[in-house]
């Protein structure tokens, strides 16, 4: 299929719906220069299943909190991963799937605040380390290893054990240290409303 055909079938999949994601498992070559062109943005995403004992060890004391009490930092990421865009009903649907998937949500605490938030999700014998987010000016001194670290000790007793990184980013070596492995990869494609 040509660009343009992926974004017809989209928009006729996706009737009534916002925004537009497509998928590909495998290497979409040139088409990913096309669709970005028509407005999409695209990350290469690799999921990783957990399989070793982190090399790395907490530097920073990280409570569970309440999901609720990770709000604001919800609202941090969403402005940082797409600037310009208004929420809408997201966090209230976000907070609904949170609930069903028996997410633990973990936070560095500064003057009883969170300046950085990881969360576990569960679905049967398996987990996702689903989000972790360290705000820009606390980043580079550990918080992030530490809120990931958390939320594999909380997913310890699953059968599997996954998070999903960009794979053209540094997070993915950071994960590798953690104890993950590249398991498969993907494009995703997104065009947000507007």
């Amino acid at each position: 299929m040509s660009a343009g055909e992926l974004v017809e079938l989209a928009d006729d999949a996706l009737v009534g719906l916002e925004h537009r994601r497509i998928d590909f498992d495998l290497e979409p070559g040139a088409l990913r220069g096309e669709l970005e062109a028509l407005g999409w943005r695209s990350w290469r995403l690799v999921f990783m299943c957990h399989e070793h004992a982190p090399a790395l060890a907490a530097s920073h004391n990280v409570e569970e909190v309440s999901y609720d009490a990770t709000r604001e930092l919800q609202i941090a990421w969403h402005a940082e991963e797409h600037p310009g865009h208004e929420l809408g009903d997201h966090l209230a649907e976000a907070a609904e799937v949170a609930r069903l998937r028996q997410t633990r949500s973990f936070a560095v605490l500064e003057d009883g605040e969170p300046v950085g938030y990881s969360a576990l999700e569960r679905i049967g014998n398996q987990a996702e380390v689903a989000a972790a987010y360290v705000r820009p000016e606390r980043r580079g001194n550990g918080i992030g290893t530490a809120l990931t670290l958390a939320a594999i000790t909380a997913g310890r007793d699953t059968g599997d054990l996954l998070i999903c990184a960009d794979d053209e980013d540094r997070p993915k070596r950071l994960y590798e240290r953690l104890g993950f492995r590249a398991a498969w990869t993907m494009t995703e494609f997104l065009r947000l409303p507007g």
